[in-house]
């Protein structure tokens, strides 16, 4: 790799770290290419990805930023899975590390907070933003479609009342 590759990679990285909700920091040693384009497949529904990254390059990337305690964990054969959404990396990651111990995770970073393996389970097991909006919607439309219903209520009381005498009449 050529000196100008890596003066790009290491942008390429910060801007990653800088963008990403959160980066999950794991070994990836001993992965298929199949088992990877999985974890890959995974990451992508949630809007995440996956990377291979070269250690040193990956510190240089970090130092100077305030995840810079992450860079410890740079060692031996790391991916880093990172998305916007804070939770969706850690959440795909873990799962698949359940169903795959040859993935092993690290720890990660989000934002200024250095993770380590049990925070990243512990953020995993977290609702999603997507599942958080769907709740919130669902608890601000509740109570209007409660009130709706009531006042519709005697309204429709009233209908069947008028069409109960009506039906009366035509008999």
């Amino acid at each position: 790799m050529e000196r100008a590759q890596k003066v790009e990679a290491v942008d390429a990285y910060k801007g990653i770290f800088a963008g990403a909700g959160s980066v999950v920091i794991a070994h990836y040693s001993g992965l298929t290419v199949a088992e990877m384009t999985s974890l890959r497949a995974e990451l992508r529904k949630s809007g995440g990805q996956l990377k291979v990254v070269k250690n040193r390059l990956a510190k240089i990337a970090l130092k100077g930023s305030a995840a810079e305690g992450a860079a410890d964990m740079f060692t031996g054969p790391v991916a880093i899975a990172y998305a916007e959404d804070p939770v969706a990396a850690p959440k795909a990651t873990a799962d698949f590390a359940k169903k795959n111990d040859k993935l092993v995770l690290l720890g990660g970073f989000m934002d200024v907070t250095v993770l380590d393996e049990g925070q990243v389970k512990a953020l995993a097991t977290m609702p999603s933003l997507d599942e958080l909006r769907g709740k919130l919607i669902g608890l601000i439309q509740a109570p209007a479609t409660k009130v709706a219903g009531v006042v519709q209520a005697p309204a429709g009381q009233l209908a069947r009342l008028l069409q109960a005498y009506a039906d009366k009449q035509a008999a």
